[in-house]
């Protein structure tokens, strides 16, 4: 598929910083996608072992996950685990995935934040720039923000505030599991992020296109 490239990849933690403060200002965080429309959905995860990375974008039918196009990509890890930078240190190895896709999904749904992010632009919402489709960012663990107490029930999910501002929701996916933190990545908001993120998890806590990709991407 079609990638948009905005810059190099090797930059200096400080210089990557700086970066994000200007992309951030391009992440459309606001515009609702349809999943009704949705036809095509991609998962995406990035595994890393003795440093080297390897990335995965798995392609299936919503709804029904049937399986469409797997892309894999491969190379050493360039970057440090810095957290707030995750998009330098997988993002090259992702870009090299996205170019070998034939398919061309209508969302993808990262293993990762986007706007639930220090600076709002997690890898999500960087990678939505280069792709320029709607991307939704699901973490599994809190980058940042607060939330109030969320009901155990699946399919609860109350905001994600971080110094007074909405940067997603907390999500149960699944009863009685851990919460997922869900933010719009790039050309997407908020509610229509948790619903199609809630309709791609009909049985485990992971999306399954995600939980498809972190199988592939951890296959080395």
């Amino acid at each position: 598929m079609e990638l948009h490239p905005r810059h190099a990849w090797d930059l200096t933690p400080a210089e990557a910083v700086t970066l994000q403060r200007q992309l951030r200002n391009e992440i459309v965080a606001d515009r609702p996608i349809d999943p009704a429309a949705m036809r095509l959905v991609a998962g995406v995860d990035v595994s890393v072992k003795n440093e080297r990375s390897r990335a995965a974008v798995v392609v299936v039918t919503f709804p029904g996950f049937l399986l469409v196009e797997t892309a894999v990509a491969e190379r050493p890890t360039p970057f440090p685990y810095i957290p707030g930078l995750l998009s330098f240190r997988e993002g090259p190895v992702l870009e090299e995935a996205f170019g070998r896709l034939r398919a061309e999904p209508d969302v993808f749904l990262f293993d990762g934040m986007g706007t639930a992010h220090p600076r709002r632009i997690g890898i999500a919402s960087h990678m939505g720039l280069w792709l320029q489709r709607p991307t939704i960012g699901v973490g599994k663990t809190r980058l940042v923000g607060v939330n109030a107490p969320l009901a155990e029930e699946k399919g609860a999910h109350v905001p994600l505030i971080d110094r007074g501002e909405t940067i997603g929701a907390v999500v149960r996916t699944r009863a009685a599991t851990h919460p997922l933190f869900i933010s719009p990545g790039h050309l997407a908001d908020i509610p229509s992020a948790v619903e199609l993120v809630l309709a791609c998890s009909p049985k485990y806590r992971l999306p399954e296109p995600i939980r498809l990709a972190h199988k592939t991407a951890g296959d080395f």
